[in-house]
């Protein structure tokens, strides 16, 4: 014959609500703890830096230029067809740097709000073609009067503090209206 305690759980209708009350909580604790710890394990994820695809050589009616400082020595513009956020946070643009003399660099480029970097991908040439850079690593964007460029982007146009600000078509217009996330 089984003990007391098991015959009074077989009479007992409420006993067995709460044993499947406690069972359900207990399987619902652990899907939680299991979502937890997935969503713990994806945050740690180490950033990847997707593929890139070089743009179209820029044109003159594309080019939007954008105040850099007063002691800057070249003027700048980007490419408003080239300039993209990527799923991996990155935003791409060719940037086209001009000497009081007329000359012209032209290179694609990358920003990363959340590290406050900058990338050099590729160098545009005469022809429209691009040669790769040798020099593809991440840097430290540099604040100084005079090489401000991507810092200019960076503060002005495309991040806020370590966030990526809206969409490539948003930095856009903020550029195309002289419109800069931060009164200069």
């Amino acid at each position: 014959m089984p003990p007391a305690s098991i015959r009074r759980l077989k009479t007992r209708p409420d006993s067995i609500l709460t044993i499947t009350l406690t069972a359900s909580l207990m399987l619902l604790s652990g899907a939680v703890l299991a979502q937890t710890t997935e969503e713990d394990d994806a945050q740690e994820q180490p950033w990847k830096e997707v593929a890139i695809e070089l743009p179209a050589s820029p044109r003159q009616e594309d080019l939007l230029s954008f105040y850099v400082s007063a002691t800057a020595t070249q003027s700048f513009a980007v490419d408003a067809r080239s300039l993209s956020v990527g799923s991996d946070g990155v935003i791409r643009y060719t940037l086209i740097a001009t000497s009081e003399a007329g000359a012209k660099n032209v290179s694609y480029e990358g920003i990363r709000c959340a590290t406050f970097e900058k990338k050099l991908y590729a160098f545009g040439q005469a022809d429209g073609t691009w040669t790769r850079s040798r020099r593809d690593e991440w840097q430290r964007i540099s604040d100084n009067a005079a090489n401000r460029q991507h810092a200019a982007l960076a503060k002005d146009f495309f991040c806020l503090e370590k966030t990526v600000a809206g969409s490539a078509a948003d930095m856009v217009s903020r550029l195309r209206h002289k419109r800069p996330l931060t009164p200069q």
